[in-house]
């Protein structure tokens, strides 16, 4: 990544300032900005994500595959771990600091201050800025929140997605899971093509509802698309074109094969609209997909405690997280986990579901604002959670853990994305952009 130095540090410090404006929900600031900046978005291919969990392992899977079939890519994706430059990847690389400055004097260039928008609606003017001037011949776009009134639900897909619903952000999208599936539902567009994993009844009915009000085909998980476990770790894939037995990612967990089976129905609408996509690329592409921070193991010195990272932000991340628990320790004994979790989330119900898991816990928190307390966090633990301990520090906790791990246990890492991207830049010696 080239530096853009000084100029970066400021470019980004001003772009936080926008987080005072909230989170505002609705499309008329978004297009403003996009027609100052003569409609980037208008006619550019894309792929639009939307769901509960499982957007951007689904989203890296497709970049992944497209790479291989030699699609110019880009992917939009937040929030970020470390870098604020990894929100906007082209061909699989995240664009320099110089890029990021460029872009930013572009967009405040248009910005209307009567009208100033959020700091999402912003970043988000940015990636369709770039990715037309960088001639993207296929832009993936993850929403942030919600779907029908995301600032990305202005984009023109040639296929949609909605990975999975749960409870989460009832505050902007209305309580209960019907409220939400119509939120996420408003990613679908007249006649474009439908994928999705949706399970729950209640959820399913509206979003399919609306797919048909809307002529779009349907294809779901479970019905189209399907995948089943083989006995040796692999996975086989089917759709409505293609098989892909005896396959495997670079993903770890148990869930990604769901996340592989929606990308492979994503993909066979791409190739029938007319990318140079096939069964093989796909194959390829998720044996090389990366997506760190999800269910990923760090290097370790031989002698030293088994390490990985998983952000588990929300109740069906951390049952994901669960289930793979067992093939992530291998036997090692005994897992400590570090936990730092934002104070805006179920912290209670988070807790209630992965402590149990571990043999020991060191409570910390990320240098974030809107992180908890380690000690509301120990507080918060229910009554079988392992024995505890508070460290503040992260890189402090970090050490705890792997001394009370030891040479045959395991440290796990987890509760938030914020608190594994400051972990991973811990580890990796780096610097952050995180506010």
């Amino acid at each position: 990544m080239s530096s853009g130095g000084s100029a970066y540090q400021k470019a980004v410090a001003k772009l936080y300032e926008l987080q005072k404006f909230g989170i505002k929900l609705g499309l008329s600031s978004t297009r403003n900005l996009l027609k100052g900046l003569g409609d980037p978005h208008k006619g550019l291919a894309c792929v639009h994500l939307a769901g509960t969990n499982g957007k951007g392992s689904v989203g890296a899977m497709l970049e992944a595959t497209l790479m291989r079939a030699g699609v110019k890519v880009g992917f939009y994706t937040s929030p970020h771990l470390e870098r604020f430059t990894e929100r906007f990847r082209i061909d699989g690389q995240e664009i320099s600091q110089a890029e990021v400055v460029r872009l930013c004097k572009r967009v405040w260039q248009v910005v209307d201050h009567r009208e100033p928008p959020t700091y999402f609606e912003f970043v988000t003017a940015m990636a369709f800025a770039l990715f037309r001037s960088q001639g993207v011949e296929l832009a993936i776009m993850e929403t942030g929140l919600g779907g029908r009134l995301d600032a990305t639900n202005i984009c023109e897909p040639l296929v949609t997605v909605i990975t999975n619903l749960s409870r989460e952000h009832e505050d902007y999208l209305g309580k209960g899971l019907a409220n939400i599936a119509f939120e996420k539902a408003g990613i679908i567009k007249p006649k474009v093509p439908l994928v999705h994993g949706v399970t729950q009844a209640v959820a399913r009915k509206v979003v399919e509802d609306t797919a048909l009000a809307k002529g779009a085909p349907i294809y779901r998980r479970g019905r189209e698309l399907n995948f089943r476990r083989n006995a040796d770790d692999s996975f086989s894939l089917r759709g409505r074109m293609w098989s892909l037995p005896r396959q495997t990612t670079n993903l770890v967990g148990r869930h990604q094969p769901i996340n592989a089976c929606l990308a492979l129905g994503a993909a066979e609408v791409l190739a029938e609209k007319g990318l140079p996509i096939t069964a093989g690329h796909l194959a390829q592409g998720l044996n090389e997909v990366h997506w760190p921070g999800r269910l990923e193991q760090w290097p370790t010195e031989p002698g030293q405690a088994t390490l990985w990272l998983d952000g588990a932000h929300n109740p069906g991340a951390a049952q994901a997280l669960l289930t793979s628990l067992e093939g992530m320790r291998g036997g090692r004994q005994p897992l400590v986990m570090v936990v730092g979790v934002m104070a805006d989330k179920e912290v209670g119900k988070l807790l209630g579901l992965i402590l149990p898991a571990a043999d020991m816990v060191v409570y910390s928190r990320p240098v974030y604002a809107r992180a908890a307390a380690p000690e509301v966090l120990a507080a918060a633990a229910p009554p079988d959670a392992p024995p505890g301990e508070i460290e503040p520090d992260l890189g402090k906790a970090m050490e705890r853990a792997r001394v009370l791990a030891g040479p045959q246990g395991v440290v796990l890492v987890t509760g938030s994305l914020f608190t594994v991207g400051e972990a991973r830049t811990i580890l990796s010696g780096g610097t952050s952009d995180l506010p």
